[in-house]
């Protein structure tokens, strides 16, 4: 007959067999476990939506402030490169071809017949410096005001002195120096002068082979990618002609995979002039 348990119901007694509990508190296990794996995926999905919110608000960990801003601030830039990188120095191109569905910058262009291009960014290195500094100017001020508001929270009296910001490529790295001054007061006093970011990237060497390579298109309409390869053991230079006249170039450190690409329309011909069969394109590989 199985183990039964016995409840009393007014002057009734009721004998309910032991299973029907087992089964009622099996039941209510589950249920529990599908409660908590819901929210435990609801947590893990406001996580990763808002974790950039989240690391400016707890600090990421820091243990002083130069680790506070470092960690507040690196992702950004790390992304900001990457993204000037494969659209030619720019975040927001304006005169581009689209190549892979990627916004390449003309960084030397004529519309004209049988001339040389026009440099559009003659400065290009401090353009790309002044893109990177523009882009994390907002975030920048929010990773300062939030790290103030940090320490008061922990007691601390904070004075905190807004300076000047500067983004520099240097060989094999890129550099951000925040010029602000920190002092933190509570039984002693702690003063921060200047903030600076590293950043591995040899962005300058790539926008120093394009410049080269730029020259050669404004005198020639061309140029010989051979040369910096033999010369640049780690580097790649693709040279990907366009029918309208257009050529991408991209360059690519072969050790670290960093790459840099650019456009450039420069010693155009008519359509079909000289060559049977060669008609203009879209600006669109």
């Amino acid at each position: 007959m199985g183990e039964k348990i016995f409840m009393k119901r007014g002057h009734t007694t009721i004998g309910v067999p032991r299973s029907i509990f087992s089964k009622n508190a099996y039941k209510g296990q589950v249920t529990l476990f599908i409660i908590l794996a819901i929210v435990v995926v609801v947590f893990s999905v406001v996580i990763y939506m808002f974790y950039p919110q989240l690391k400016i608000t707890l600090g990421g960990g820091a243990k002083n402030p130069t680790e506070f801003i470092q960690l507040c601030l690196e992702d950004k830039i790390n992304e900001n490169v990457e993204l000037l990188s494969l659209q030619g120095g720019s975040l927001n191109p304006e005169h581009y071809f689209l190549y892979n569905n990627e916004k390449v910058e003309y960084l030397c262009y004529t519309n004209s017949y049988y001339e040389p291009c026009v440099m559009q960014q003659p400065f290009l290195r401090q353009h790309i410096e002044d893109e990177l500094k523009e882009s994390v100017n907002e975030l920048s001020r929010e990773c300062f005001e939030e790290m103030k508001k940090s320490y008061e929270r922990r007691g601390y009296n904070v004075k905190l002195n807004l300076g000047e910001e500067t983004f520099r490529l240097f060989p094999e790295r890129v550099v951000a120096n925040f010029n602000h001054t920190l002092t933190l007061t509570k039984e002693d006093s702690e003063r921060y002068k200047e903030f600076s970011i590293v950043i591995n990237n040899n962005l300058y060497e790539l926008v120093s082979i394009a410049i080269s390579i730029l020259n050669f298109e404004t005198k020639y309409g061309d140029s010989e990618t051979t040369t910096y390869m033999n010369f640049y053991h780690d580097l790649k230079v693709e040279k990907k002609k366009q029918g309208d006249g257009t050529t991408v170039y991209i360059l690519t450190n072969r050790d670290t995979g960093e790459k840099f690409q650019f456009a450039s329309r420069s010693y155009i011909w008519p359509s079909g002039y000289g060559i049977s069969g060669i008609t203009s394109g879209a600006i669109r590989e």
